[in-house]
C-alpha cells in the first residue's frame, strides 16, 4: 500500500510503502515546493542524474550520438597517413580512456548542473603556472572535470557590462588552489543571463538541462507509480459471490474460504464450479488504458519541450527509416546533433593543441625524416608549425545514404568519367591521353560500390604505347601520288 506523508523537518512531501520513507529522489522531487519554474539546486540535479530514469537521457544521449562517429582527420602533407595514425594513437591513450570520454565527461557534467571545467594539470608542477606546450610531450599529464561544487566561488562570472570579461569564465579555483587560464576549459550550458543566479552552478553561468524540465521531471515519477499500480492490480480476481446470510458459522466460512482459495488456484485445463448468480471477473481498467497513455506521453512531449531536444531521443525510440533514409524525424535529430557538435568544437580544439603536440614529437620527427628525406630541409618547430596548419578535424554527415542510394550515385558520376574520356580523349596528344586515362582510373578507384579492386595504370608505360601507335597511325596513312588529286571524302552518313 502506497503511502503519502509529510517530513515535519523540511517540509518535504514523500511516498513510501506502507508508511516507510521513500528514498531521497523521491523525497525531493514529491516535495510540494516543486512547481512550474521551480529551479533545481546541486544536490537535487545529481540525484536527478544519479537515479531518476530520464536523468542520463537528458544529459548523456545526446553527447553519445553525436560522439557516436570519429570525426575525419585530415594532415594534408607528405606522411600523412603516419601524421593522422599517431594523433590518433595519442587521442585514445589520453587519460587512459581517450580523449573522447574526457570529453564526454566533460560535456555531460555541464549539462547536469549547467557549467563544467576540464583542468589540465602535471604531477609535481604546480599548476598555476602556464602549461608548457614545448614540453608537454615529456609531462606526465593527467585531466580533471570539476563540477560547480569543485570550483565553487571562482565560476560566479563578472556582472559588470563595462569589463572585457563581462559573463566570461575566466581563472578557477579548486579548494583555494589556483589554475592558470592556459589549463582549463571551462564548458557552460547555454550562455549566461545577465543577473539569473543559477542554483546548481553557484554563479550567475549558463543553467542544468533539468532546469525548465523540472516539474515534468517530477510528474513523470507519479506515472511510474501507475504503473506499478496497474501491474500489481491487473492479475486481481473480483469474485461476486452471494452472501450466505446474516447468521455464518464456522461451516459455512470454511466453505467460502475454500471456495476463494479454488479460485485463486484454478489454472487452464481445470473446471471450476460457482452459482449461477455468482460471477468471477478481472478489475475493470478498460478507461485507464487511455488515460494513463495520455498523461505519459504528454510528460515525455513536455520534458522535451523544455529541454529543446528532440522526443524521440527522450523515448529512446528507434527511427522508423534510420537516419539514412533522410525522414523527417531523422533529419530533426541530425539537425539537433549537428547543433551539439557546434556546441562541443571548442574544446575539442583545446584538446587537439594538446594531443598534437604530445603525438608529433621530436622523436616522431627524426623517425619521418628516415622515410621521407623532404623533411630534412626543415627543422622540428618548422615542419610542427606546417603539421599543425594543415590539421583539420570534421565530423561526418549524420545523414548517411544507404548503399543502395551509394550505388545509384556512384553509377552517374562514373558514367559522367566515360562521357569525358569518350569525348576529349581522341583530341589529345599521347601524354595528355595518358593522364586523362590515369585520372579516369582515379575516379574508378574511388567508386568503391561498384568496384571491388582498384585499377593500378603505368603511366610511363601508357605514354609510351600511346605515342607508338599514333606514329604507326601516321605511316599507315596512305599518301596520294605526286599530281594526283586527293579523293573526295565520303560524307558522313555514308561513313562506316
Amino acid at each position: 500500500m502506497f503511502d503519502t506523508n509529510v517530513d515535519q523537518d523540511n517540509g518535504f512531501a514523500y511516498l513510501g510503502i506502507d508508511g516507510s520513507p521513500g528514498s531521497p529522489l523521491v523525497r525531493m522531487l514529491m516535495a510540494p515546493w516543486i512547481e512550474p519554474g521551480s529551479a533545481p539546486g546541486y544536490e537535487l540535479c545529481k540525484l536527478i542524474y544519479s537515479f531518476h530514469p530520464l536523468g542520463p537521457v537528458l544529459t548523456d544521449a545526446p553527447i553519445t550520438l553525436a560522439q557516436s562517429q570519429e570525426r575525419e582527420i585530415s594532415v594534408p602533407m607528405v606522411g600523412e597517413k603516419r601524421l593522422v595514425a599517431q594523433f590518433q594513437r595519442e587521442w585514445t591513450s589520453i587519460s587512459k580512456v581517450g580523449a573522447t570520454v574526457v570529453l564526454h565527461n566533460l560535456f555531460k557534467t555541464s549539462r547536469i548542473y549547467g557549467i563544467a571545467s576540464l583542468a589540465v594539470g602535471e604531477r609535481n608542477k604546480n599548476p598555476a603556472e602556464p602549461l608548457d606546450l614545448a614540453t608537454i610531450d615529456k609531462s606526465d599529464l593527467f585531466f580533471n572535470v570539476l563540477d560547480p561544487l569543485n570550483t565553487a566561488g571562482s565560476l560566479v562570472l563578472n556582472q559588470d557590462p563595462n569589463s572585457p570579461d563581462f559573463l566570461k569564465p575566466k581563472a578557477i579555483y579548486v579548494a583555494g588552489q589556483a589554475y592558470h587560464p592556459s589549463r582549463t576549459h571551462t564548458k557552460m550550458n547555454e550562455q549566461p543571463l545577465y543577473i539569473d543566479w543559477t542554483s546548481s552552478a553557484f554563479g550567475f553561468s549558463g543553467r542544468s538541462v533539468y532546469q525548465r524540465a523540472l516539474y515534468p521531471l517530477k510528474t513523470f515519477l507519479q506515472t511510474m507509480i501507475t504503473d506499478q499500480m496497474v501491474t500489481q492490480k491487473a492479475g486481481l480476481l473480483v469474485a461476486k459471490m452471494k452472501s450466505p446470510g446474516s447468521f455464518i458459522d464456522n461451516v459455512m466460512r470454511t466453505m467460502a474460504a475454500w471456495k476463494r482459495g479454488t479460485i485463486k488456484s484454478g489454472v487452464t485445463g481445470q473446471v471450476l464450479q460457482i452459482g449461477v448468480e455468482e460471477e468471477i471477473e478481472t478489475l475493470n481498467m478498460q478507461n485507464l488504458d487511455k488515460a494513463a497513455m495520455f498523461a505519459r506521453d504528454n510528460v515525455l512531449k513536455n520534458i522535451a519541450s523544455a529541454t529543446a531536444m528532440p522526443a524521440t531521443l527522450i523515448r529512446n525510440e528507434t527511427l522508423t527509416e534510420g537516419f539514412g533514409e533522410g525522414s523527417e524525424d531523422a533529419k530533426k535529430e541530425a539537425h539537433f546533433l549537428d547543433w551539439i557538435r557546434t556546441d562541443m568544437q571548442p574544446a575539442y580544439e583545446f584538446m587537439d593543441r594538446i594531443v598534437m603536440r604530445r603525438a608529433w614529437t621530436p622523436e616522431f620527427y627524426e623517425a619521418l625524416c628516415d622515410d621521407y628525406p623532404e623533411y630534412k630541409n626543415l627543422n622540428y618547430e618548422t615542419a610542427l608549425h606546417e603539421w599543425m596548419r594543415a590539421f583539420t578535424a570534421t565530423w561526418p554527415n549524420l545523414l548517411v545514404e544507404p548503399d543502395s542510394e551509394k550505388s545509384k550515385t556512384a553509377d552517374v558520376q562514373f558514367k559522367a568519367v566515360i562521357a569525358m574520356v569518350e569525348t576529349i580523349g581522341p583530341l589529345l596528344d599521347p601524354d595528355n591521353a595518358a593522364e586523362l586515362m590515369s585520372w579516369a582510373a582515379e575516379n574508378a578507384n574511388e567508386r568503391e560500390e561498384l568496384f571491388g579492386s582498384k585499377l593500378n595504370l603505368d603511366i610511363d608505360k601508357l605514354k609510351a604505347h600511346l605515342a607508338e601507335k599514333a606514329e604507326q597511325a601516321a605511316a599507315a596513312v596512305v599518301q596520294p601520288e605526286e599530281g594526283e588529286e586527293p579523293a573526295k571524302p565520303k560524307p558522313f552518313a555514308l561513313a562506316s
